[in-house]
């Protein structure tokens, strides 16, 4: 059931950020009965999550995208004031203080959050993902410490499974955790972590037993503990808005109460926090496919070449329809993903690995055709085009390759 008080603040943000004409953009697909209408199939509900995410998008993050881009900026204000809508708890249930959405409301919200800012939208579905492992996996202790923080975003959090020699191949980490006494001594590196020495709380994965996953757990590590620190921020092709650098373990001391779920539960947790991870980061890149084509429309109808707009050539018409295509298809199966998660079926994790390759692939290529379409303009850090291209690119890689996507599929379709 939907959350009432987040349908109240979307209501009350659209009576707010209607009085201020020159920053509200108005997008009512519905009216204009176009086939970029992401509303179809949705509920009333859910159309006005949509709408509540969308001026958000639109007044508090598509104006700055550029500028945080440019300045390597984390903007902790606009998080905290989505935190206010319920962005910071999602799909974290009511009665732990969070919204209580379903995956498939979850989508919708993340896919209209990244038209304004993909890649600050993404670093929330991070953010999002690790207060949902405490809600579901932690204990109560746990989830009355962190939650209470997390939910307003009063602190960020970090997913920390990645290792310089465990990538794909997650269940290969090294990073150790001892138990001694009341504590464990964690020893590792941990990379590519996004917010890596920005957040508060970092989920680690590390090994308590043998190899191979089940020697696999799972602890939550303040940024102040005895023993962590982190590398240099490193420098990126997009992502620009959220800082991402190693975590690194030296004989950290976390406290045995900071262990999530019992010892050798660690990877199942990580893979069932990657199954909602997948949908959210697929939903991201189809907001900036949707606004990479929504601008490349805009683009080709005013732009002239041989006395004709752009727009009246057939190339260009048959290449937006094709985008087009290709973008709803890709909404169809992460809402259809979206939808067998929330059931619970046994299929979830197939389609969830099916939608994310299918999407992310499809919709990098939609906003690098966008880019092509405008032409050596795209290619201009004036116009958010290319922005949208690199952020996106990404997303083919991380919560799993898009080459583990086929071998999880694969292996599910064979093993009958």
């Amino acid at each position: 059931m939907l959350s009432r008080q987040l349908l109240g603040s979307a209501r009350n943000l659209t009576q707010r950020v209607s009085r201020h004409p020159v920053l509200f953009v108005t997008r009512n697909f519905a009216s204009q009965n176009t086939p970029l209408d992401p509303t179809v199939g949705l509920t009333e509900e859910q159309v006005e999550l949509q709408t509540m995410a969308q001026d958000f998008a639109d007044n508090e993050m598509a104006p700055y995208m550029q500028e945080w881009d440019n300045k390597h900026h984390l903007p902790i204000d606009v998080l905290r004031k989505g935190a206010e809508l319920g962005f910071g708890g999602l799909y974290v249930r009511e009665e732990q203080g969070g919204t209580g959405l379903s995956r498939l409301d979850t989508s919708v919200i993340f896919e209209a959050l990244a038209t304004g800012c993909t890649s600050t939208t993404a670093y929330i579905s991070i953010h999002n993902m690790c207060a949902w492992i405490i809600d579901q996996f932690g204990n109560n202790a746990q989830r009355q410490k962190y939650l209470s923080q997390l939910i307003p975003m009063d602190q960020l959090a970090s997913y920390c499974l990645t290792e310089p020699g465990a990538g794909s191949d997650a269940s290969s980490l090294t990073t150790t955790a001892v138990k001694k006494g009341d504590q464990y001594i964690l020893n590792g590196t941990k990379a590519f972590i996004s917010g890596g020495g920005n957040s508060d709380v970092y989920i680690i994965m590390a090994r308590t037993g043998g190899p191979g996953p089940k020697g696999i757990s799972c602890f939550i590590v303040e940024k102040d503990f005895p023993g962590i620190s982190f590398g240099k921020q490193e420098d990126k092709l997009g992502w620009n808005s959220q800082p991402t650098a190693s975590v690194i373990l030296e004989d950290c001391e976390v406290p045995a109460s900071n262990l999530v779920g019992k010892e050798g539960e660690g990877f199942k947790i990580a893979m069932k926090g990657l199954d909602g991870g997948r949908i959210n980061i697929a939903s991201c890149s189809l907001g900036a496919a949707q606004a990479s084509l929504e601008t490349t429309i805009d683009y080709v109808q005013v732009r002239k070449q041989f006395n004709h707009t752009l727009g009246e050539f057939q190339n260009t018409q048959f290449r937006l329809a094709e985008m087009a295509t290709y973008l709803n298809s890709s909404r169809l199966m992460v809402r259809q993903a979206a939808q067998l998660l929330d059931g619970g079926s046994s299929l979830a994790t197939s389609y969830c690995a099916m939608a994310k390759l299918y999407a992310t692939d499809r919709c990098f290529n939609i906003t690098n055709d966008c880019l092509q379409l405008h032409g050596g303009y795209g290619y201009l850090k004036d116009y958010k085009i290319q922005q949208f291209m690199r952020d996106s690119r990404v997303h083919q890689i991380l919560e799993g390759t898009n080459e583990i996507m086929r071998v999880i599929v694969s292996r599910n379709l064979l093993k009958a």
